[in-house]
């Protein structure tokens, strides 16, 4: 008898956090590493939200509360998404989590039986993926093409739903590519999903990114195209928007108050509930005339800086990079580098586990950070499935303007380092 469960062995992992002691590693060795791995705005979180938590604090709002989440920020979401979405959301549809991330699995867990087919993006946020076989339900990758700036359209979504299709997952603005949904997509996207999966599928529609855009972007969500806000699940939440990642303050509206009640039992079961100090924090970050002001200086930044990474990683012999139009990401092809590195041979050579725990972008990946001090991460942290022969690196650009700078220098230098990269490889102590 085996002391662990077969599933703990089926269950993956977020990159972002896995290279955090190889990060250490770097840095306890007296070097400086430029992070461009973690999706973490490197803006503090904005003082009248902070005094907000504190006021909560001193005034003992620190016990149990209700494990749906406390009334006054449903309602605040309820009205947020209803006055931003066209529809009318009432609180007891409405549950908060800690952060947007517990939905992703809960979701699964709740609509998802043993061989129901779950659809997702790939690149996408990688627990998406993670959760699908650990549940027992199959993948369904819906690949993102280059060639086609990293979207999809209804034809290809339409291929792959099913009758056992129970959860497409949505995310736009996108991680990692930063794509954004046009009102065109996101109308033919929802047509095809009222013609043709079942009436008991769900969209998850994943718009934590939502105020991170770029360029004039506007953010279409799906809940608002008519006839879908009666099988859409909207997540968001105050990490991005608010650089308040360690808050862990998410939430959801359900199509129906009765699926809400069975989230707030899983809370009940999983968390008990979400601190109350937090959620008014959130509760005023949604409803205070100060946040949009400090959101639209955080976003000029972080376009000032895609402006310039993108720009500097397109001047690297071998590096393509599109334009993003949200996030605070950049997701160049970097195949061109791995070939002149001789990274896809030196892939294909290497021994079991590592070749499968590898690929040739995680080859460089690993060089950038051992080597040149830059934390990245491949394409294989935003989906495995299907992800061989794609050699990409997401780069994040949440960080300071002058480190990013010095990051894409670095980045070039490695580029075209070959004898340091095949001193690398061979020495074989990090490769995936």
């Amino acid at each position: 008898m085996s002391l662990y469960a077969d599933r703990v062995h089926l269950i993956a992992t977020e990159n972002a956090f896995k290279i955090g002691p190889y990060i250490k590693e770097v840095e306890d060795a007296g070097n400086k590493v430029v992070r461009c791995n973690l999706g973490e705005p490197d803006f503090p979180l904005p003082k009248h939200i902070r005094d907000e938590v504190k006021r909560q604090l001193d005034a003992d709002n620190v016990h149990y509360n209700d494990p749906q989440g406390v009334l006054p920020l449903r309602e605040a979401v309820a009205r947020d998404v209803s006055e931003k979405r066209g529809i009318k959301v009432t609180p007891d549809r409405v549950v908060v989590f800690p952060g947007a991330k517990p939905p992703i699995g809960l979701c699964q867990q709740t609509y998802c039986n043993p061989g129901d087919e779950i659809i997702y993006p790939s690149p996408g946020f990688p627990i998406y993926e993670s959760f699908i076989t650990y549940l027992s339900a199959k993948p369904m990758p819906l690949h993102l093409r280059e060639e086609a700036g990293f979207s999809f359209t209804g034809k290809e979504l339409e291929r792959l739903i099913t009758p056992r299709t129970k959860l497409i997952f949505l995310n736009f603005p996108s991680n990692p590519t930063g794509g954004v949904a046009s009102r065109e997509q996101i109308e033919e996207i929802a047509g095809v999903i009222r013609s043709k999966a079942q009436p008991d599928v769900r969209v998850y529609s994943d718009e934590v990114y939502e105020n991170i855009l770029f360029d004039g972007s506007v953010h279409r969500s799906i809940i608002s195209v008519p006839g879908m806000e009666a099988i859409t699940v909207l997540v968001s939440g105050v990490s991005k928007s608010y650089s308040w990642t360690g808050g862990r303050v998410g939430w959801a509206v359900f199509p129906t108050a009765e699926e809400a009640a069975i989230y707030k039992n899983l809370n009940i079961n999983y968390f008990s509930c979400i601190p109350a100090y937090n959620q008014m924090g959130a509760k005023l970050a949604l409803e205070s005339p100060e946040s949009g002001p400090e959101i639209r200086r955080m976003v000029t930044a972080f376009q000032e800086r895609r402006d310039v990474v993108v720009k500097r990683l397109n001047s690297i012999p071998g590096v393509t990079c599109q334009t993003p139009k949200g996030a605070f990401y950049v997701f160049p092809n970097v195949g061109k580098v791995c070939e002149a590195l001789g990274a896809v041979e030196m892939h294909a050579k290497l021994p079991e586990p590592a070749r499968t725990l590898s690929s040739p972008a995680t080859l460089f990946q690993l060089f950038l950070l051992f080597r040149y001090h830059v934390a990245t991460l491949d394409r294989k942290s935003f989906g495995r499935i299907g992800s061989e022969g794609k050699h990409f690196l997401r780069v994040s650009i949440a960080t300071a303007m002058d480190d990013l700078k010095a990051g894409m220098e670095r980045f070039a230098e490695a580029a075209s380092d070959r004898n340091g990269f095949a001193a690398f490889v061979k020495e074989g102590k990090r490769l995936y």
